[in-house]
């Protein structure tokens, strides 16, 4: 059974790459290690040469891939299935204007974001802001620096899933996708306040929701 370390939700609010490597499951690390390596020059160039075929393989490297990114952000199989689709029409359109300063996997996670987002705020998503007294006031995670909790993978999705919209899009940019919160400051258009209270927040009510489980630490 693949069971994970949870050690990061309880110590500081900074994530290492460290404890983001630990979160995710080693299929969904295989799948985001085509997102950050550019194996696939090749098939871009004849993608800009109009090849049906390198456009069918790059789909087939990704799609499973970036379809797990928008379903973390919108937690809708349908919603996440339509970004997916647009998303690839739409790098496939401007595939001229990919320069590959960056590889393309992390040129199509940037289009498949921002579509997941837009989407999102289709529902109105709420993210609560707070200056920075109040941040200062939110209690941490008590007698937790040294504790240490093996979670099976499934029950933290699945609480995860359980999220309200504005702390599941912060929380799975952080942790899952790897920005930090300036980044995503930038993506959502909130204050970097905004975003740590959003993170901390989440963070608290995943913890309620596990121990709701009867999940203890």
């Amino acid at each position: 059974m693949i069971r994970i370390h949870f050690l990061f939700f309880f110590s500081s609010v900074d994530a290492t790459p460290e404890n983001i490597r630990r979160l995710l499951s080693q299929e969904t690390r295989k799948n985001l290690e085509a997102v950050y390596v550019d194996q696939h020059f090749d098939l871009v160039a004849e993608c800009r040469n109009g090849s049906k075929k390198a456009y069918s393989e790059l789909y087939r490297l990704y799609s499973k891939a970036m379809f797990n990114i928008a379903m973390r952000i919108l937690n809708d199989e349908d919603e996440a299935a339509d970004v997916l689709q647009e998303a690839f029409v739409d790098a496939f359109s401007r595939i001229s204007d990919f320069r590959q300063e960056t590889t393309f996997g992390m040129w199509m996670k940037q289009i498949v974001i921002n579509r997941s987002i837009s989407e999102l705020r289709k529902r109105k998503m709420e993210l609560i802001s707070i200056d920075e007294a109040d941040i200062e006031s939110i209690p941490g995670e008590e007698q937790a620096d040294t504790e240490e909790l093996e979670l099976q993978v499934q029950q933290v999705r699945a609480a995860i899933h359980q999220l309200p919209d504005g702390y599941r899009v912060v929380l799975s940019l952080y942790l899952l996708e790897g920005y930090d919160h300036e980044e995503i400051s930038h993506i959502l258009r909130i204050s970097e306040n905004t975003s740590r209270t959003q993170f901390m927040r989440a963070r608290r009510r995943l913890i309620e929701i596990l121990k709701g489980k009867g999940i203890a630490y």
